[in-house]
């Protein structure tokens, strides 16, 4: 296995708005996954699974009041990603390694009566797990973000893949505030930037992007199986789009067109930018109620 770097705990002791104690799980290969964990045990499970190259503090302003309306609010950093372990190796970093480490750390914590809720990368992983163990999930609530099978890349997001490759830098902190309309205070944009204190601890979110599976990809097999599972799925499954991304702008259609569950009228477009959770987190957190009281949990 490639070397793997371990974010120092003082990286984060300045970290704003974000009093959740840490839990960790190992994983068989060693790799150490952070995760927050709030909220009664016993309560039914939203999972906030993030994207790239962001980690568990961008849900930090949903988290409460979701846990305040009765839920248990599960938030994991990926591999590579927030507290969690990071391979030094981009090529150590695959989809399929990716939702192998989630469906892993998923079932030793024992989930039921799961609402998925997730944006970007978060969706390429979450709806993996849906498609994998769909009877472990009551709901879905999707924003920016996808399930994509091959198709080409959107201009936009063929030049960030292009950036991610190229570019001599990667400025986690500004690569997030720009995919936002809000303004983000210096301190929030640190906390961006905390999990990575080295070039090389960066190599996880350096090759996401060429991993996303648009254009010829080795994951699309595995994505159009996915597929004809969630085309079965027929348990809530909410669109949240934003109105300001120009990468997943119209990802909502094929989720709604082709997914049993989507047949309601819960879907909504919230304001803001790409990533949602820093511009309309109260229409995200709403989104995921109504989901979850129209599943019955």
């Amino acid at each position: 296995m490639a070397e793997i770097y371990r974010t120092p705990d003082d990286r984060f002791s300045n970290v704003p708005d974000f009093p959740f104690p840490p839990h960790y799980h190992t994983l068989g290969d060693g790799l150490r996954m952070h995760y927050v964990d709030e909220g009664p045990r016993d309560a039914p499970i939203v999972l906030m699974i993030h994207g790239e190259p962001s980690w568990s503090f961008l849900y930090r302003k949903m988290i409460p009041p979701v846990v305040q309306a009765g839920y248990r609010v599960v938030a994991p950093d990926l591999v590579g990603f927030g507290k969690s372990d990071k391979l030094t190796s981009k090529g150590a970093y695959s989809y399929a390694g990716h939702v192998a480490w989630m469906q892993e750390w998923f079932t030793a914590l024992g989930l039921e009566r799961v609402i998925l809720a997730c944006q970007d990368w978060g969706s390429l992983i979450g709806l993996r797990l849906v498609a994998a163990m769909p009877d472990k999930f009551a709901g879905v609530v999707l924003a920016n973000g996808g399930l994509p099978a091959g198709q080409d890349p959107p201009p936009a997001f063929a030049a960030w893949r292009a950036f991610s490759k190229m570019s001599p830098v990667f400025p986690i902190g500004g690569i997030i505030q720009r995919a936002t309309t809000t303004e983000l205070g210096d301190d929030v944009v640190c906390a961006y930037d905390a999990p990575f204190a080295t070039r090389a601890s960066k190599a996880g979110a350096r090759i996401f992007p060429s991993l996303v599976p648009l254009g010829e990809n080795v994951a699309v097999p595995d994505q159009l199986a996915a597929w004809k599972v969630l085309e079965t799925f027929d348990k809530p499954f909410t669109c949240c789009f934003s109105d300001g991304d120009p990468i997943t702008r119209g990802g909502d259609a094929p989720f709604r067109e082709r997914i049993p569950g989507a047949k309601h009228d819960l879907h909504r477009t919230l304001k803001g930018g790409h990533f949602i959770q820093e511009d309309d987190p109260d229409g995200f957190a709403a989104a995921i109620l109504d989901t979850a009281k129209l599943a019955g949990i």
